[in-house]
């Protein structure tokens, strides 16, 4: 009958694996080591850790939370509008938003509060000599255009 081999292996000890291939490492990593060494050190004194193990103990409570919150309605429809309003976003020409932003930059931007007295009829109406003036007013009937039509749209699709 064959007799099984007695196996007797040295108890490893990972402490002293790392330590040989630290001592191992190529002598140009030593720089990023020390960088972060000193990062997790810097995390440590700020309180970072112990801000990830309540989060980490936490984590069931804040993601019932999260869900309860996510399925609020409101919540739904803030999603919906801000996937909307990034569609929106990526239509518009820069050169158009930028206008509109030095626009109103420029009007309602002051640190002071604007004063701007109505004008009156005859001073409105010469305004009406500025092709800019028309430039813009054209643009907004433009969009108030496309607005009642797609408003009707949807009143009549539903």
């Amino acid at each position: 009958m064959a007799r099984p081999i007695a196996l007797d292996l040295a108890p490893r000890d990972p402490r002293v694996e790392l330590r040989r291939r630290l001592d191992e490492a190529p002598v140009e990593y030593a720089e990023a080591l020390l960088d972060s060494y000193e990062l997790l050190q810097q995390l440590h004194e700020h309180g970072v850790f112990d801000l990830l193990r309540g989060l980490l103990g936490a984590s069931d409570k804040l993601v019932e939370s999260a869900a309860g919150a996510a399925k609020a309605e409101d919540s739904v429809r803030a999603i919906r509008n801000a996937i909307i309003l990034g569609k929106v976003l990526g239509q518009v020409n820069p050169d158009v938003l930028q206008c509109v932003a030095t626009a109103a930059g420029e009007t309602l931007g002051s640190y002071e509060k604007p004063v701007i007295e109505p004008p009156g009829l005859f001073s409105l109406l010469s305004q009406f000599r500025h092709q800019e003036l028309r430039r813009s007013i054209a643009l907004i009937n433009r969009f108030l255009e496309v607005l009642g039509q797609q408003i009707k749209l949807r009143a009549h699709g539903k």
